[in-house]
Protein backbone atom coordinates (compact mmCIF):
# COMPACT_ATOMS: atom_id res chain seq x y z
CA UNK A 1 0.00 0.00 0.00
CA UNK A 2 2.87 2.48 1.05
CA UNK A 3 4.43 1.76 -2.43
CA UNK A 4 0.85 2.54 -4.44
CA UNK A 5 1.05 5.93 -2.64
CA UNK A 6 4.17 7.05 -3.18
CA UNK A 7 3.01 6.46 -7.21
CA UNK A 8 0.03 8.37 -6.63
CA UNK A 9 1.55 11.20 -5.05
CA UNK A 10 4.25 10.58 -8.08
CA UNK A 11 1.85 11.05 -10.89
CA UNK A 12 -0.34 13.64 -9.38
CA UNK A 13 2.75 16.05 -8.56
CA UNK A 14 3.69 15.62 -12.28
CA UNK A 15 0.11 15.92 -13.30
CA UNK A 16 0.15 19.43 -11.29
CA UNK A 17 3.21 20.60 -12.69
CA UNK A 18 2.37 19.63 -16.29
CA UNK A 19 -0.52 21.75 -15.68
CA UNK A 20 1.10 24.51 -14.35
CA UNK A 21 4.19 25.10 -16.59
CA UNK A 22 3.16 23.97 -20.20
CA UNK A 23 -0.71 25.94 -19.65
CA UNK A 24 -2.45 22.68 -21.09
CA UNK A 25 -5.73 23.42 -19.21
CA UNK A 26 -5.98 27.02 -21.16
CA UNK A 27 -5.36 25.30 -24.47
CA UNK A 28 -7.74 22.84 -23.93
CA UNK A 29 -9.99 25.98 -23.02
CA UNK A 30 -12.45 24.21 -22.06
CA UNK A 31 -10.98 21.13 -19.62
CA UNK A 32 -13.55 19.65 -17.52
CA UNK A 33 -12.93 16.51 -15.27
CA UNK A 34 -15.29 13.79 -13.23
CA UNK A 35 -15.02 14.36 -9.31
CA UNK A 36 -14.24 10.98 -8.26
CA UNK A 37 -14.60 9.68 -4.80
CA UNK A 38 -11.31 8.38 -4.28
CA UNK A 39 -11.79 6.37 -1.31
CA UNK A 40 -15.05 4.77 -2.72
CA UNK A 41 -13.79 3.70 -6.28
CA UNK A 42 -10.09 3.59 -6.36
CA UNK A 43 -9.62 2.69 -2.65
CA UNK A 44 -6.52 4.87 -2.18
CA UNK A 45 -7.01 6.15 1.26
CA UNK A 46 -7.92 9.43 2.35
CA UNK A 47 -4.80 11.34 0.66
CA UNK A 48 -6.25 11.32 -2.61
CA UNK A 49 -8.41 13.84 -2.23
CA UNK A 50 -5.75 16.30 -1.57
CA UNK A 51 -4.58 15.68 -5.13
CA UNK A 52 -7.95 15.78 -6.33
CA UNK A 53 -8.35 19.38 -4.78
CA UNK A 54 -5.04 20.67 -5.93
CA UNK A 55 -5.94 19.63 -9.75
CA UNK A 56 -9.07 21.13 -9.68
CA UNK A 57 -7.88 24.72 -8.32
CA UNK A 58 -4.45 24.36 -10.76
CA UNK A 59 -6.89 23.95 -14.42
CA UNK A 60 -9.37 26.53 -12.28
CA UNK A 61 -6.39 29.17 -11.83
CA UNK A 62 -5.61 28.69 -15.53
CA UNK A 63 -9.24 29.57 -16.53
CA UNK A 64 -10.55 26.50 -17.23
CA UNK A 65 -13.71 24.93 -16.38
CA UNK A 66 -13.96 22.09 -14.16
CA UNK A 67 -17.27 20.01 -14.49
CA UNK A 68 -17.75 18.05 -11.38
CA UNK A 69 -21.08 16.86 -12.15
CA UNK A 70 -21.25 15.31 -16.11
CA UNK A 71 -17.66 14.30 -17.36
CA UNK A 72 -15.30 16.20 -19.89
CA UNK A 73 -15.72 17.16 -23.21
CA UNK A 74 -13.28 15.60 -25.68
CA UNK A 75 -9.74 16.88 -25.52
CA UNK A 76 -7.90 19.15 -28.20
CA UNK A 77 -6.21 18.09 -30.89
CA UNK A 78 -2.72 19.57 -29.76
CA UNK A 79 -3.14 17.37 -26.55
CA UNK A 80 -4.11 14.31 -28.49
CA UNK A 81 -0.86 15.13 -30.31
CA UNK A 82 0.95 15.19 -27.00
CA UNK A 83 -0.84 12.18 -25.60
CA UNK A 84 0.64 10.44 -28.66
CA UNK A 85 4.33 11.63 -28.65
CA UNK A 86 4.39 10.57 -24.79
CA UNK A 87 3.36 6.78 -25.88
CA UNK A 88 5.12 6.90 -28.89
CA UNK A 89 8.42 7.53 -26.41
CA UNK A 90 7.14 5.04 -23.61
CA UNK A 91 6.80 2.21 -26.50
CA UNK A 92 10.84 3.11 -27.57
CA UNK A 93 12.21 2.48 -23.87
CA UNK A 94 9.90 -0.61 -23.07
CA UNK A 95 10.19 -2.47 -26.55
CA UNK A 96 13.89 -0.96 -27.49
CA UNK A 97 15.08 -2.47 -24.17
CA UNK A 98 13.24 -5.42 -24.78
CA UNK A 99 13.93 -6.15 -28.38
CA UNK A 100 18.21 -5.67 -27.52
CA UNK A 101 17.62 -8.98 -25.35
CA UNK A 102 19.17 -11.13 -27.83
CA UNK A 103 22.35 -8.91 -28.10
CA UNK A 104 22.89 -10.42 -24.49
CA UNK A 105 22.53 -14.10 -25.11
CA UNK A 106 26.37 -14.94 -26.30
CA UNK A 107 28.16 -12.74 -23.34
CA UNK A 108 25.98 -14.00 -20.74
CA UNK A 109 25.85 -17.70 -21.52
CA UNK A 110 29.52 -17.74 -21.77
CA UNK A 111 30.46 -15.60 -18.88
CA UNK A 112 28.13 -17.99 -17.13
CA UNK A 113 28.79 -21.19 -18.32
CA UNK A 114 25.30 -22.08 -19.75
CA UNK A 115 23.83 -23.52 -22.79
CA UNK A 116 21.31 -20.79 -24.75
CA UNK A 117 18.37 -23.61 -23.51
CA UNK A 118 18.58 -21.62 -20.19
CA UNK A 119 18.38 -18.39 -20.82
CA UNK A 120 15.95 -18.58 -24.12
CA UNK A 121 13.81 -20.33 -21.37
CA UNK A 122 13.97 -17.20 -19.19
CA UNK A 123 13.46 -14.76 -22.32
CA UNK A 124 10.43 -17.39 -22.97
CA UNK A 125 8.92 -16.86 -19.46
CA UNK A 126 8.90 -13.30 -19.90
CA UNK A 127 6.89 -13.58 -23.29
CA UNK A 128 4.74 -15.30 -21.53
CA UNK A 129 3.73 -14.02 -18.80
CA UNK A 130 3.45 -10.53 -20.37
CA UNK A 131 0.89 -12.05 -22.45
CA UNK A 132 -1.04 -13.83 -19.53
CA UNK A 133 -0.68 -10.25 -17.23
CA UNK A 134 -1.51 -8.13 -20.39
CA UNK A 135 -5.53 -8.97 -20.04
CA UNK A 136 -5.51 -7.93 -16.55
CA UNK A 137 -3.05 -4.77 -17.13
CA UNK A 138 -5.76 -3.86 -19.85
CA UNK A 139 -8.65 -4.15 -17.38
CA UNK A 140 -7.33 -2.02 -14.97
CA UNK A 141 -6.10 0.42 -17.39
CA UNK A 142 -9.83 0.41 -18.75
CA UNK A 143 -11.31 0.88 -15.28
CA UNK A 144 -8.45 2.43 -13.13
CA UNK A 145 -6.29 4.32 -15.65
CA UNK A 146 -3.37 4.29 -18.07
CA UNK A 147 -1.17 6.63 -16.06
CA UNK A 148 -0.81 4.63 -12.77
CA UNK A 149 -0.70 1.48 -15.08
CA UNK A 150 2.05 2.67 -17.18
CA UNK A 151 4.09 3.47 -13.64
CA UNK A 152 3.88 0.59 -12.12
CA UNK A 153 4.70 -1.35 -15.01
CA UNK A 154 8.25 0.86 -15.24
CA UNK A 155 8.75 0.25 -11.91
CA UNK A 156 8.93 -3.66 -12.20
CA UNK A 157 10.62 -3.60 -16.01
CA UNK A 158 13.18 -1.35 -14.04
CA UNK A 159 13.38 -3.78 -10.91
CA UNK A 160 13.75 -6.82 -13.64
CA UNK A 161 16.67 -5.51 -14.97
CA UNK A 162 18.32 -4.28 -11.75
CA UNK A 163 17.99 -8.78 -10.51
CA UNK A 164 19.28 -9.63 -14.02
CA UNK A 165 22.28 -7.50 -13.52
CA UNK A 166 23.03 -9.10 -10.21
CA UNK A 167 22.00 -12.70 -11.19
CA UNK A 168 24.79 -15.70 -11.09
CA UNK A 169 22.13 -18.54 -11.26
CA UNK A 170 19.34 -19.91 -12.99
CA UNK A 171 16.50 -19.29 -10.61
CA UNK A 172 17.02 -15.60 -9.84
CA UNK A 173 17.87 -14.71 -13.68
CA UNK A 174 14.21 -16.12 -14.10
CA UNK A 175 12.99 -14.32 -11.59
CA UNK A 176 13.96 -10.69 -13.11
CA UNK A 177 14.56 -11.35 -16.66
CA UNK A 178 11.04 -13.26 -17.09
CA UNK A 179 8.81 -12.34 -13.72
CA UNK A 180 9.35 -8.87 -13.03
CA UNK A 181 9.94 -7.88 -16.85
CA UNK A 182 6.98 -10.20 -17.77
CA UNK A 183 4.85 -8.44 -16.20
CA UNK A 184 6.04 -4.97 -15.89
CA UNK A 185 5.98 -4.98 -19.77
CA UNK A 186 2.36 -6.18 -19.78
CA UNK A 187 1.49 -2.74 -17.93
CA UNK A 188 3.26 -0.13 -20.08
CA UNK A 189 4.20 -1.97 -23.35
CA UNK A 190 1.95 -1.90 -26.65
CA UNK A 191 -1.59 -2.81 -25.55
CA UNK A 192 -1.88 -0.31 -22.98
CA UNK A 193 -0.55 2.44 -25.21
CA UNK A 194 -2.13 1.47 -28.29
CA UNK A 195 -5.71 1.30 -26.22
CA UNK A 196 -4.51 5.00 -24.64
CA UNK A 197 -3.75 6.42 -28.10
CA UNK A 198 -7.24 4.61 -29.91
CA UNK A 199 -9.28 6.36 -27.69
CA UNK A 200 -7.86 9.99 -28.38
CA UNK A 201 -7.31 9.58 -31.85
CA UNK A 202 -9.98 11.13 -34.37
CA UNK A 203 -11.67 8.57 -35.97
CA UNK A 204 -10.46 9.23 -39.69
CA UNK A 205 -6.63 9.13 -38.25
CA UNK A 206 -6.86 6.09 -35.57
CA UNK A 207 -5.30 3.70 -37.66
CA UNK A 208 -2.40 5.93 -38.51
CA UNK A 209 -1.76 6.99 -35.26
CA UNK A 210 -1.74 3.44 -34.02
CA UNK A 211 1.20 2.95 -36.74
CA UNK A 212 2.93 5.99 -35.34
CA UNK A 213 2.86 4.24 -31.32
CA UNK A 214 4.61 1.05 -32.91
CA UNK A 215 6.81 3.23 -35.11
CA UNK A 216 7.99 4.69 -31.70
CA UNK A 217 8.90 1.02 -30.35
CA UNK A 218 11.36 0.35 -33.19
CA UNK A 219 12.75 3.78 -33.22
CA UNK A 220 13.40 2.73 -29.75
CA UNK A 221 15.59 0.23 -30.88
CA UNK A 222 17.07 1.68 -33.62
CA UNK A 223 18.10 4.00 -31.25
CA UNK A 224 18.95 1.49 -28.19
CA UNK A 225 20.38 -1.46 -29.55
CA UNK A 226 23.97 -0.19 -30.95
CA UNK A 227 24.17 1.73 -27.33
CA UNK A 228 23.71 -1.76 -25.57
CA UNK A 229 26.16 -2.95 -28.00
CA UNK A 230 28.64 -0.48 -27.36
CA UNK A 231 28.25 -0.57 -23.25
CA UNK A 232 28.06 -4.25 -23.53
CA UNK A 233 31.43 -4.12 -25.31
CA UNK A 234 32.78 -1.08 -23.22
CA UNK A 235 31.50 -2.00 -19.87
CA UNK A 236 29.70 -5.60 -19.72
CA UNK A 237 26.63 -7.28 -19.57
CA UNK A 238 26.14 -6.43 -15.71
CA UNK A 239 26.39 -2.83 -15.81
CA UNK A 240 24.50 -2.39 -19.01
CA UNK A 241 21.48 -4.07 -17.69
CA UNK A 242 21.91 -1.26 -14.69
CA UNK A 243 22.16 1.41 -17.50
CA UNK A 244 19.05 0.37 -18.82
CA UNK A 245 17.37 0.40 -15.79
CA UNK A 246 17.66 4.22 -15.38
CA UNK A 247 15.57 4.84 -18.62
CA UNK A 248 12.33 4.30 -16.79
CA UNK A 249 12.85 7.32 -14.20
CA UNK A 250 11.38 8.98 -17.87
CA UNK A 251 8.18 7.35 -17.12
CA UNK A 252 6.97 9.73 -14.14
CA UNK A 253 6.49 12.41 -16.49
CA UNK A 254 5.13 10.16 -19.25
CA UNK A 255 2.29 8.68 -16.96
CA UNK A 256 1.19 12.09 -15.84
CA UNK A 257 0.40 12.87 -19.48
CA UNK A 258 -1.62 9.33 -19.36
CA UNK A 259 -3.41 10.80 -16.21
CA UNK A 260 -4.61 13.54 -17.74
CA UNK A 261 -5.35 12.22 -20.60
CA UNK A 262 -7.63 9.12 -18.63
CA UNK A 263 -10.04 12.15 -16.97
CA UNK A 264 -11.27 13.03 -19.78
CA UNK A 265 -14.35 11.34 -20.89
CA UNK A 266 -15.07 10.06 -24.66
CA UNK A 267 -17.70 11.63 -26.46
CA UNK A 268 -19.91 8.31 -26.48
CA UNK A 269 -20.22 6.70 -23.16
CA UNK A 270 -20.92 2.96 -23.03
CA UNK A 271 -23.13 1.06 -20.82
CA UNK A 272 -21.37 -2.03 -21.47
CA UNK A 273 -20.03 -3.96 -18.93
CA UNK A 274 -16.45 -5.87 -19.01
CA UNK A 275 -18.48 -9.41 -19.04
CA UNK A 276 -20.81 -8.58 -21.71
CA UNK A 277 -17.54 -6.97 -23.87
CA UNK A 278 -15.81 -10.10 -23.29
CA UNK A 279 -18.61 -13.06 -24.14
CA UNK A 280 -19.39 -10.49 -27.21
CA UNK A 281 -15.80 -10.89 -28.64
CA UNK A 282 -15.48 -14.89 -27.33
CA UNK A 283 -18.65 -15.15 -29.67
CA UNK A 284 -17.31 -13.71 -32.82
CA UNK A 285 -15.47 -15.77 -34.99
CA UNK A 286 -13.41 -13.04 -36.42
CA UNK A 287 -12.28 -12.20 -32.75
CA UNK A 288 -10.99 -15.83 -32.77
CA UNK A 289 -8.94 -16.26 -35.87
CA UNK A 290 -7.18 -12.67 -35.22
CA UNK A 291 -6.61 -14.11 -31.58
CA UNK A 292 -5.15 -17.53 -33.50
CA UNK A 293 -3.27 -15.46 -36.26
CA UNK A 294 -1.23 -12.69 -33.82
CA UNK A 295 0.09 -16.08 -32.11
CA UNK A 296 2.63 -16.62 -35.16
CA UNK A 297 3.21 -13.08 -35.23
CA UNK A 298 4.76 -13.52 -31.76
CA UNK A 299 6.92 -16.78 -33.00
CA UNK A 300 8.40 -15.35 -35.80
CA UNK A 301 9.12 -11.93 -34.44
CA UNK A 302 10.81 -13.24 -30.82
CA UNK A 303 12.03 -16.37 -32.60
CA UNK A 304 14.46 -13.58 -34.75
CA UNK A 305 14.83 -11.02 -32.26
CA UNK A 306 16.17 -13.44 -29.51
CA UNK A 307 18.15 -15.93 -32.21
CA UNK A 308 19.30 -13.85 -35.86
CA UNK A 309 22.16 -12.59 -34.09
CA UNK A 310 23.64 -15.32 -33.00
CA UNK A 311 22.89 -17.38 -36.29
CA UNK A 312 24.52 -14.70 -37.71
CA UNK A 313 27.16 -15.15 -35.84
CA UNK A 314 27.78 -18.82 -36.17
CA UNK A 315 27.74 -18.42 -39.36
CA UNK A 316 31.07 -16.59 -39.00
CA UNK A 317 30.33 -12.94 -40.08
CA UNK A 318 30.44 -11.37 -36.62
CA UNK A 319 29.06 -9.65 -33.47
CA UNK A 320 29.11 -6.36 -35.49
CA UNK A 321 26.92 -7.38 -38.34
CA UNK A 322 24.49 -8.89 -35.99
CA UNK A 323 24.02 -6.23 -34.46
CA UNK A 324 23.72 -4.17 -37.28
CA UNK A 325 20.66 -6.67 -38.30
CA UNK A 326 18.59 -5.56 -36.02
CA UNK A 327 19.27 -1.87 -36.37
CA UNK A 328 18.51 -2.14 -40.26
CA UNK A 329 15.50 -4.17 -38.87
CA UNK A 330 13.76 -1.21 -36.71
CA UNK A 331 14.96 1.48 -39.66
CA UNK A 332 12.87 -0.39 -42.13
CA UNK A 333 9.74 -1.08 -39.38
CA UNK A 334 9.75 2.64 -38.78
CA UNK A 335 8.20 3.02 -42.14
CA UNK A 336 6.52 -0.19 -42.68
CA UNK A 337 4.79 0.27 -39.54
CA UNK A 338 3.88 4.12 -40.62
CA UNK A 339 2.43 3.04 -44.36
CA UNK A 340 0.99 -0.29 -42.62
CA UNK A 341 -1.03 2.66 -40.64
CA UNK A 342 -1.66 4.05 -42.94
CA UNK A 343 -3.19 1.41 -45.42
CA UNK A 344 -4.76 0.39 -43.10
CA UNK A 345 -7.12 3.91 -42.75
CA UNK A 346 -7.47 3.14 -46.74
CA UNK A 347 -8.07 -0.56 -47.24
CA UNK A 348 -9.23 -3.44 -45.48
CA UNK A 349 -6.71 -4.29 -42.48
CA UNK A 350 -7.65 -8.03 -43.02
CA UNK A 351 -6.03 -8.48 -46.54
CA UNK A 352 -2.94 -6.30 -45.98
CA UNK A 353 -2.62 -8.76 -42.98
CA UNK A 354 -2.81 -11.79 -44.89
CA UNK A 355 -0.52 -9.81 -47.64
CA UNK A 356 2.28 -9.27 -44.68
CA UNK A 357 2.16 -13.08 -43.31
CA UNK A 358 2.62 -14.57 -47.20
CA UNK A 359 5.19 -11.87 -47.18
CA UNK A 360 7.27 -12.79 -44.23
CA UNK A 361 6.86 -16.05 -45.13
CA UNK A 362 8.62 -16.06 -48.63
CA UNK A 363 11.47 -13.59 -47.30
CA UNK A 364 12.20 -16.23 -44.85
CA UNK A 365 12.24 -19.47 -47.32
CA UNK A 366 14.38 -16.83 -49.73
CA UNK A 367 16.79 -16.25 -46.86
CA UNK A 368 17.55 -19.86 -45.68
CA UNK A 369 17.74 -21.01 -49.01
CA UNK A 370 20.58 -19.17 -50.20
CA UNK A 371 24.02 -18.82 -49.23
CA UNK A 372 24.05 -16.24 -45.76
CA UNK A 373 26.33 -13.67 -46.74
CA UNK A 374 27.01 -9.70 -45.36
CA UNK A 375 24.38 -8.88 -48.16
CA UNK A 376 22.05 -11.36 -47.76
CA UNK A 377 21.49 -10.49 -44.48
CA UNK A 378 21.57 -7.03 -44.47
CA UNK A 379 18.75 -7.58 -47.63
CA UNK A 380 16.58 -9.84 -45.49
CA UNK A 381 16.84 -7.47 -42.49
CA UNK A 382 15.39 -4.50 -44.66
CA UNK A 383 12.72 -6.37 -46.54
CA UNK A 384 11.88 -8.20 -43.15
CA UNK A 385 11.96 -5.07 -41.23
CA UNK A 386 9.04 -3.21 -43.72
CA UNK A 387 6.87 -6.12 -42.65
CA UNK A 388 8.03 -6.43 -38.64
CA UNK A 389 5.51 -5.28 -37.08
CA UNK A 390 3.42 -3.64 -39.62
CA UNK A 391 0.89 -6.55 -38.27
CA UNK A 392 0.10 -4.37 -34.87
CA UNK A 393 -1.57 -0.82 -36.00
CA UNK A 394 -3.33 -3.08 -37.97
CA UNK A 395 -4.91 -6.03 -35.42
CA UNK A 396 -5.24 -3.64 -32.60
CA UNK A 397 -7.23 -1.13 -35.46
CA UNK A 398 -9.40 -4.21 -36.25
CA UNK A 399 -10.06 -4.61 -32.90
CA UNK A 400 -11.37 -1.18 -32.17
CA UNK A 401 -13.13 -1.38 -35.86
CA UNK A 402 -15.07 -4.64 -34.79
CA UNK A 403 -15.82 -3.89 -30.99
CA UNK A 404 -15.21 -0.29 -30.32
CA UNK A 405 -12.81 1.53 -27.78
CA UNK A 406 -14.32 1.44 -24.67
CA UNK A 407 -12.73 -2.09 -23.77
CA UNK A 408 -9.80 -1.78 -26.65
CA UNK A 409 -7.09 -2.35 -23.95
CA UNK A 410 -8.75 -5.62 -22.49
CA UNK A 411 -9.70 -6.83 -25.86
CA UNK A 412 -6.64 -6.37 -27.57
CA UNK A 413 -4.54 -7.28 -24.78
CA UNK A 414 -6.00 -10.99 -24.91
CA UNK A 415 -5.50 -11.06 -28.60
CA UNK A 416 -1.78 -9.65 -27.81
CA UNK A 417 -1.44 -12.92 -24.90
CA UNK A 418 -1.98 -14.89 -28.30
CA UNK A 419 1.44 -13.49 -29.57
CA UNK A 420 3.38 -13.18 -26.52
CA UNK A 421 2.25 -17.54 -26.50
CA UNK A 422 3.68 -17.59 -29.90
CA UNK A 423 6.58 -15.37 -28.33
CA UNK A 424 7.83 -17.95 -25.62
CA UNK A 425 7.84 -20.86 -28.44
CA UNK A 426 10.02 -18.73 -30.67
CA UNK A 427 12.52 -18.02 -28.39
CA UNK A 428 12.23 -21.11 -26.13
CA UNK A 429 11.87 -23.38 -29.32
CA UNK A 430 14.78 -22.40 -31.11
CA UNK A 431 16.87 -22.82 -27.90
CA UNK A 432 16.17 -26.43 -27.87
CA UNK A 433 16.12 -27.37 -31.44
CA UNK A 434 20.09 -25.68 -31.62
CA UNK A 435 20.86 -27.18 -28.47
CA UNK A 436 19.84 -30.51 -29.73
CA UNK A 437 21.14 -30.22 -33.40
CA UNK A 438 23.61 -27.27 -33.61
CA UNK A 439 21.37 -25.85 -35.83
CA UNK A 440 18.00 -23.38 -36.54
CA UNK A 441 17.18 -24.74 -39.83
CA UNK A 442 14.05 -26.46 -38.91
CA UNK A 443 12.79 -23.54 -36.80
CA UNK A 444 13.16 -21.10 -39.55
CA UNK A 445 10.99 -23.60 -41.57
CA UNK A 446 8.53 -23.52 -38.49
CA UNK A 447 8.21 -20.32 -39.01
CA UNK A 448 7.88 -20.53 -42.53
CA UNK A 449 4.91 -22.63 -42.57
CA UNK A 450 2.77 -20.96 -39.53
CA UNK A 451 3.24 -17.66 -42.10
CA UNK A 452 1.49 -19.56 -44.84
CA UNK A 453 -1.58 -21.05 -41.77
CA UNK A 454 -1.59 -17.29 -40.49
CA UNK A 455 -2.90 -15.77 -44.09
CA UNK A 456 -5.16 -17.98 -44.87
CA UNK A 457 -6.70 -17.68 -41.13
CA UNK A 458 -6.88 -13.60 -41.88
CA UNK A 459 -8.67 -13.76 -45.32
CA UNK A 460 -12.17 -14.74 -44.03
CA UNK A 461 -12.57 -12.62 -41.00
CA UNK A 462 -15.45 -10.69 -40.91
CA UNK A 463 -14.72 -6.98 -40.08
CA UNK A 464 -17.92 -5.23 -40.29
CA UNK A 465 -18.63 -2.95 -36.99
CA UNK A 466 -20.70 -4.48 -34.62
CA UNK A 467 -24.60 -3.94 -34.76
CA UNK A 468 -24.24 -2.21 -31.85
CA UNK A 469 -21.79 0.45 -32.65
CA UNK A 470 -24.15 1.13 -35.93
CA UNK A 471 -27.33 1.74 -33.84
CA UNK A 472 -25.42 4.31 -31.11
CA UNK A 473 -24.29 5.81 -34.05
Amino acid sequence: MTLILVFDFLLHYSFIKINTHFDLPARLKTFQIRAIDWNRERRWGPSSDFFQQNIEQSIQAKGATVNTENGSTASSHRFSLLVLLCAFIAAGIAFGIRQSFGLFMLPMTLHLGWGRETLSLVFAIQALLNGFAAPFSGAIADKWGTGRTVLTGGFLYACGLLIMSQSTIPATMVLGGGLFIGMGISACGMPILLAAVGKIAPDEKRSQWLGAVTVGATAGQLVIIPAVQWTIAQEGWSATLIILSAFFLLFIPLSACFGIAGRQSIKKKSTQSLKEALAEAQGHRGYVLLTLGFFVCGFQVQFMATHLPAFIEDKGLGSELAASSLGVIAFFNMFGALIAGYLGGKFSKKYLLTSIYLARALTITLFISLPVTEFSVLAFSAIIGFIWLGTVPLTSGLVAQIFGLRYMATLFAIVYLSHQTGNFAGAWVGGIVFDATGSYHLVWWIAVGLGLVAALMHAPINDLPLERLSAAD
